[in-house]
């Protein structure tokens, strides 16, 4: 997977250090990056149901186990991604199936952007004064490779599925 530009040694270094202090607590990291997101967008509150309900509020939603559910299994996809960051294109049809299923459920291309936003708001959160704008950057390039994978699955289905 290449990423356009790599991850240098010392922003790999960055991001494992700062993933360190998220990891131990993966649901409660992951509710304020979920906070954050419909804050940001609350249009993508009804894409997510289990058993066809609907959420009538982001706190319905994110107290929900079935959402809960969703949340660790972000935290493990990030997780991964900075388990191989020597070696992202290991993941990358993984990511792409990812892809494929978050566009099947009516996910689009651009809320990445705004799950990215989300994504840096909680690290900004969890490691306050920590949070550096080379931490971030770091971030934001591991970020942009992995969503660049994951398009790719909008990318390989054929016209009207």
């Amino acid at each position: 997977m290449e990423s356009g530009m790599p991850l240098s040694g010392g922003q790999r270094a960055l991001i494992r250090e700062s993933w360190q202090r998220v990891s131990g607590s993966p649901v409660q990291h992951g509710l304020v990056l979920f906070t954050r997101l419909f804050d940001l967008d609350p249009d993508l509150l009804p894409l997510f149901q289990y058993n066809c309900k609907q959420f009538a509020s982001p706190q319905e939603c994110l107290s929900a186990p079935e959402f809960l559910d969703h949340i660790r299994k972000v935290m493990l996809v990030i997780d991964a991604a900075v388990s191989h960051l020597e070696n992202l294109s290991c993941l990358e049809e993984y990511l792409c199936n990812l892809g494929k299923k978050h566009q099947a459920v009516g996910v689009k291309v651009e809320s990445f952007s705004t799950v990215g936003e989300s994504l840096l708001y909680m690290l900004e959160k969890c490691l306050g004064a920590a949070f550096s704008p080379e931490v971030q950057e770091a971030w934001s390039k591991l970020y942009n490779a992995v969503v660049k994978a994951m398009k790719r699955g909008w990318e390989t289905l054929p016209e009207g599925d």
